[in-house]
């Protein structure tokens, strides 16, 4: 669900390559970006901090689809003939992002060739990033679906580094791994057991235990040749 390979540009890169037509916001804790059915006029990058995205089919079902790092792009739809938003997008703790308009990001993509290809290979990564998490989703059961959001967490811990503990209810991790809360519930306390995860104040991860775990328990489908 996140980013693999961030970009990692500079707000003076981006002045130097769209000139006009972006802007730079800092986003508290949970605050929106934009809103699904919003008009997708805009790409957007992060500069700091974590923005997830959520898709809502009615007012009591919604998933969480993906969960982004700094150096991240989202939005990028508005390129490809998107007229409106399919998904929310919100801040995970306070971040820093830059809108970057659609007719600017175009023409830099058309002039600067280092920048289009640079774009396009955050893009494939993300297309790869999708199908690994519709074959966990699919075929993987949730204790390991499970372990790698704790991971993502954990990523996010390191990237951001945040001033207080990331606190992460139980229903938010149910809606990311596709089950139930007492599910989760269950799967959580035999994490603790083990070492995976603490709490204090907060929530604590250990991922090189998750990692391990993840390890001696490879995906479920087959590679044929």
């Amino acid at each position: 669900m996140a980013n693999k390979h961030p970009l990692g540009f500079s707000s003076t890169v981006f002045r130097k390559k769209f000139r006009s037509g972006m802007t730079g916001r800092s986003y508290r804790d949970n605050e929106v970006v934009f809103l699904q059915g919003d008009a997708a006029d805009a790409v957007f990058y992060i500069h700091s901090g974590t923005v997830k995205l959520t898709v809502a089919a009615t007012r009591r079902k919604k998933a969480i689809i993906a969960v982004l790092l700094r150096g991240s792009f989202f939005g990028e739809g508005c390129l490809g003939g998107q007229g409106v938003r399919v998904y929310t997008a919100r801040s995970i703790g306070p971040s820093n992002v830059t809108r970057l308009e659609k007719e600017s990001t175009v023409r830099t993509l058309k002039r600067d060739p280092q920048f289009a290809a640079l774009f396009n290979a955050y893009l494939l990564s993300r297309v790869i990033r999708v199908e690994e998490d519709l074959v966990d989703q699919f075929f993987n059961f949730s204790e390991k679906r499970l372990a790698r959001v704790l991971l993502l967490f954990g990523q996010i811990i390191k990237e951001s580094k945040p001033e207080r503990p990331l606190k992460v209810s139980q229903a938010t991790l149910a809606e990311m791994v596709g089950t139930t809360r007492a599910r989760v519930s269950k799967f959580m306390n035999g994490f603790k057991k083990k070492g995976f995860v603490s709490y204090n104040g907060g929530l604590q991860i250990n991922s090189a235990l998750i990692s391990a775990f993840l390890q001696n328990r490879p995906m479920s489908v087959v590679r044929r040749a």
